[in-house]
């Protein structure tokens, strides 16, 4: 019998790729596995990557879990990693609990929640890695933000690139074929591992296959370590054909 689950996703407004980039991984594992899923997401308000755009959105998030405990998701994703990252060191342990509360008030039911900014801490120490390389689309102060956040959580950040791309809506624009070229100005040299795309918004899967190739240690996107982390969170085998070291079969 196919098991059938509904993922749950708090995005910002503006975002246009989590809910292309996690459906699609999740479909490609449908190529090798038998559960089948269906996705639902409800939206917080945010144009530009400011801290105050980015805490304005933060404060919507419990009105978004409560939505989407309405749809008696299995699982659900607060799917922005700088807006939870900006709020100070350690928030998604804050964060998740609060909005798991938030989805059991409403529907009476344990919903599990995680984050992409717990996922991507939590898939980085799972691959048993120290330290990385990081490229973002953000202005290079939320870059210094969200690399601190990494380093408070053990790691160490050897390198980072810094698209600064304010907008958020323009993030989700870029092609992620420039990615190929944008690693090159990485240093990788001392790393143990590469955050291809420190953001759910920036687009990385259709390269991301094709960078892990020519990496010899783990390339690894927030949006692929959100798909790992909804995986184990569901008690699913986390294996996605064609999504880096992390999720391969």
């Amino acid at each position: 019998m196919t098991n059938n689950f509904r993922i749950g996703m708090i995005v910002p407004s503006s975002n246009t790729t989590m809910e292309t980039e996690i459906p699609a991984m999740l479909r490609a594992r449908e190529e090798i596995r038998p559960e089948r899923f269906t996705f639902h997401s409800s939206r917080m308000r945010m144009q530009k990557v400011t801290p105050e755009e980015l805490t304005a959105m933060d404060n919507d998030s419990l009105r978004c879990a409560a939505e989407l405990a309405d749809a008696r998701v299995d699982v659900m994703d607060y799917a922005c990693l700088v807006a939870i990252m900006s709020q100070g060191l350690r928030y998604h342990a804050t964060s998740e609990p609060k909005l798991a509360q938030v989805a059991k008030e409403e529907s009476g039911e344990d919903i599990p929640v995680l984050s992409s900014a717990g996922a991507l801490t939590e898939a980085l120490a799972h691959l048993g890695v120290k330290k990385i390389a990081v490229v973002t689309p953000y202005m290079k102060p939320l870059t210094e933000t969200v690399c601190n956040y990494i380093e408070h959580e053990g790691f160490s950040v050897v390198d980072s690139l810094s698209l600064e791309v304010p907008d958020n809506l323009e993030v989700g624009r870029l092609d992620p074929q420039n990615l190929l070229e944008h690693v090159k100005k990485v240093d990788t040299s001392d790393a143990d591992a590469l955050v291809l795309s420190a953001c759910v918004q920036m687009p990385s899967l259709p390269v991301l296959d094709t960078v892990q190739q020519q990496f010899d240690i783990p390339v690894v996107t927030a949006s692929a370590a959100t798909t790992w982390r909804i995986l184990n969170r569901l008690g699913l085998d986390p294996v996605v054909p064609r999504a880096g070291a992390l999720l391969a079969p």
